[in-house]
């Protein structure tokens, strides 16, 4: 059953809340990877694209493999559906400074450094392209909830201010949505104790919190694809 949602954009330190909210117990944590490594659950984010995912019943088809926590997209994107959907489950909207997230959002969505497709890449990567070239639809849509109706996976993100301004207004849409109580506000430079606190869980004694999948590693990785190399992808170095 879903207990904690994941409110936050992409590139808010997702990877590392995945392994946070795991090591604290709330595993499977359901992340962008896992389409990556399960090309079927596709087909459960086209339904939910195309308003097919309504119920309570319906998300617990999505997350039948025993999910208890999710963060980044595409669940993330249905942040008020499953908090509608799972009314016991808590909320944690993760931040960061919007100015340094641009760069990096930038990077990821607009394709920078990602292979082309191509019948001369190994197996693996095209396999992977082509689950991402699926899901393109759902990317969009996505997209363009936040950064305007004309915006394309994989297109150029265009003028700082307005992505910035696109982060700051979901900030506050979910900071108005959620009761107080139920949510927190989360930048995982704060470490183990505001998260352990507000999901009623102790601290691990002698653990760092996992910083991981810094931009400067996505980039490394995109590289390392582009000759067949998968080690590390999606989930990479630490860094933040």
């Amino acid at each position: 059953m879903m207990k904690v949602i994941g409110a936050g954009l992409p590139r808010t330190g997702t990877t590392s809340m995945k392994a946070a909210l795991e090591r604290l117990g709330f595993a499977p944590c359901y992340h962008m990877v896992e389409v990556m490594t399960h090309p079927g659950h596709v087909d459960h984010w086209l339904e939910a694209s195309a308003g097919k995912i309504r119920t309570r019943e319906d998300w617990d088809r999505v997350f039948e493999d025993g999910y208890q926590a999710e963060v980044d997209w595409p669940a993330s994107h249905y942040w008020r559906e499953l908090a509608d959907a799972y009314p016991e489950a808590k909320v944690i909207l993760t931040v960061r400074d919007p100015y340094k997230w641009y760069p990096s959002i930038r990077m990821l969505l607009s394709g920078q450094n990602r292979p082309a497709p191509s019948d001369e890449l190994p197996e693996q990567v095209r396999q992977l392209l082509a689950t991402m070239e699926r899901m393109g639809p759902l990317l969009n849509q996505m997209g363009r909830a936040h950064f305007g109706p004309d915006w394309t996976f994989g297109a150029e993100m265009g003028d700082e201010e307005a992505v910035v301004a696109a982060f700051n207004r979901h900030v506050e849409t979910v900071k108005q949505s959620i009761p107080a109580e139920r949510l927190l506000v989360f930048d995982v430079r704060e470490g183990w104790e505001p998260l352990c606190a507000f999901l009623g869980v102790d601290v691990p004694a002698g653990e760092p919190f996992p910083h991981l999948n810094d931009a400067e590693s996505m980039r490394q990785a995109f590289e390392r694809m582009k000759s067949g190399d998968m080690s590390g992808f999606p989930l990479d170095r630490p860094g933040g």
